[in-house]
C-alpha cells in the first residue's frame, strides 16, 4: 500500500508561480508518480509523471515548459512545480502512484495508476 497526500494548493494570480507537494508514506520504493488535475466540468487529465530514478519525466504537451515534476526520495515527496500560471489551470491537483514502471504507451492513463492521493485545489485569478 502507499498512501499519498497532497499540500501547497492555493489562490493566486494568473502569472504566478506555485509549488505542489506529494508526500508519499508506505511501500513507496520503486514507485512511479504521476500528477492529474480535474478542473471544474472537466475530466481528469495527466499532467506529468516521473520515473522512480527521476531521469525519465513526461508532460501534458500544453504544459511542457511551464511545469516541472520532480521528486526527493530520501524524503519520499514528489513535487510540480507550476509558473507562468493561467485561469485555465484551476483545477484540483491529483498525486498518483503506479507500481510498474512508465511506459511512452501508458504514464497518461489513470487506470495505470495504482495509489491516488485526495488532491489539492489550485485556483489561479485573472
Amino acid at each position: 500500500q502507499v498512501q499519498l497526500v497532497e499540500s501547497g494548493g492555493g489562490l493566486v494570480r494568473a502569472g504566478d508561480s506555485l509549488r505542489v507537494s506529494c508526500a508519499a508514506s508506505g511501500r513507496t520504493s520503486g514507485t512511479a508518480m504521476g500528477w492529474f488535475r480535474q478542473g471544474p466540468g472537466k475530466e481528469r487529465e495527466f499532467v506529468a509523471a516521473i520515473s522512480w530514478s527521476g531521469r525519465t519525466s513526461y508532460y501534458a504537451t500544453s504544459l511542457k515548459g511551464r511545469f516541472t515534476i520532480s521528486r526527493d526520495n530520501t524524503k519520499n515527496m514528489v513535487y510540480l512545480q507550476m509558473n507562468s500560471l493561467k485561469p485555465e489551470d484551476t483545477a484540483v491537483y491529483y498525486c498518483a502512484a503506479r507500481l510498474n514502471p512508465l511506459h511512452d504507451e501508458d504514464y497518461y492513463q489513470i487506470p495505470s495508476y495504482d495509489y491516488w492521493g485526495q488532491g489539492t485545489q489550485v485556483t489561479v485569478s485573472s
